[in-house]
């Protein structure tokens, strides 16, 4: 298989889709990679690694995506990037397909069979190939955070660790999955003050067991969100339906009963947000201000530190790219069920039940069209 590895386009997004060993894993089990040139420099990868490692340059977009017969992706694809892709053309990149009806409609009607790696799932619930840079995007949240609770940066000018004599920052983070217990213990970290709100027991109480109560745990309701969020400097948003638009569990009400100069970092933006006040940001313009609250909403949070993020994604994407190269699509999801669940748009169809819900389009199971799809 000619697999494809384009530059990214969106707002300050310096990741590239695989590594240099990536590339070499690829060519070694026989395929061919054609890399656009400059793909890696925003991290730290400059063409001849990837030329060292058995790829082709090639000096455009346009040249990859005609080469290509799958192209790997960090980032959804941006309408600027549309006429590129041809009809049978394999994506398999993060899509949130949910939050965009426009790329949704986009992909059916070009009839390209589209891999989300937020849905890849496995039998026990785990998201492989979300978790790292959930993780990525948890630790930042709190720093973030902090810099935009600074005064002149709209905050109230408040230090996540107070200081002698001083209280510290009141930080809720809503959500206890891999973002959102990645910000709790980072914030933690910072001694600030933390709440993490979660609406299973169980995960709460490992989450006290690691932490010993320097982030206390709470059971959520909408009257638990809403005490906390009224009398807290940072919120952080970390919640998440595989495939599917993120709960709104913060309503504008609430956030015009805020303090003036609190600060809201919503990480499920790439998923429409959990705040009702959000808008997708990026790194260029990444705050606005909304009843004297400040919202960080920047859907690609982990591009801001690109070589970490490009390793963390190729170390868990490149086993599901490897075995889609090796054996086609259509063999691979009929031997795992984790990349099948991947599959969000096929042969024109939509494939995955919560964008099919989002959008109030037709569903079509990934089973009906292509016989024994695990």
């Amino acid at each position: 298989m000619i697999v494809g590895i384009p530059i990214e386009v969106k707002d300050s997004e310096y990741r590239v889709a695989a590594t240099p060993e990536g590339v070499r894993e690829l060519t070694q089990a026989g395929h061919e990679v054609v890399v656009q040139s400059g793909a890696g420099d925003g991290s730290a990868l400059p063409d001849d690694q990837f030329e060292t490692a058995g790829a082709k340059i090639l000096p455009t977009a346009a040249d990859v995506f005609a080469a290509a017969e799958m192209i790997l992706k960090v980032k959804e694809p941006v309408p600027e990037e549309f006429p590129l892709f041809r009809e049978n053309l394999l994506l398999f990149t993060y899509l949130h397909l949910a939050a965009s009806r426009e790329l949704t409609e986009f992909l059916t009607e070009r009839r390209v069979s589209a891999v989300a790696y937020e849905t890849v799932q496995e039998d026990d619930g785990r998201l492989p190939l979300l978790a790292p840079m959930s993780e990525i995007a948890g630790r930042m949240a709190p720093h973030v955070g902090a810099a935009c609770l600074e005064r002149p940066r709209g905050g109230r000018g408040v230090l996540m660790g107070g200081a002698a004599g001083v209280a510290p920052a009141r930080v809720v983070v809503l959500g206890a999955g891999m973002a959102g217990t990645n910000a709790a213990w980072i914030a933690a970290g910072m001694e600030a003050e933390v709440s993490i709100v979660y609406r299973n027991v169980e995960r709460l109480r490992f989450v006290d067991q690691i932490q010993r109560g320097r982030v206390q745990t709470v059971m959520s309701s909408g009257l638990a969100v809403e005490r906390l969020v009224i009398e807290a400097d940072l919120v952080i948003g970390a919640v998440l339906i595989p495939g599917a638009r993120a709960p709104k569990l913060v309503t504008e009400r609430l956030v015009a009963a805020m303090r003036p100069g609190s600060v809201l970092v919503d990480i499920s933006i790439d998923q429409g947000g959990c705040f009702a006040t959000s808008r997708m940001t990026t790194h260029s313009h990444p705050t606005y201000i909304a009843h004297d609250v400040v919202h960080y909403c920047v859907g690609n949070m982990p591009g801001a530190v690109p070589r970490t993020s490009t390793y963390a994604l190729t170390n868990v994407t490149l086993p599901y790219a490897l075995a889609v190269a090796n054996r086609g699509l259509e063999e691979a999801v009929r031997t795992d069920p984790a990349l099948a669940a991947g599959v969000n748009v096929y042969d024109g169809h939509v494939t995955n039940p919560r964008v099919a819900e989002a959008h109030a389009l037709p569903l079509t199971p990934l089973s009906t069209l292509i016989h024994g799809a695990a």
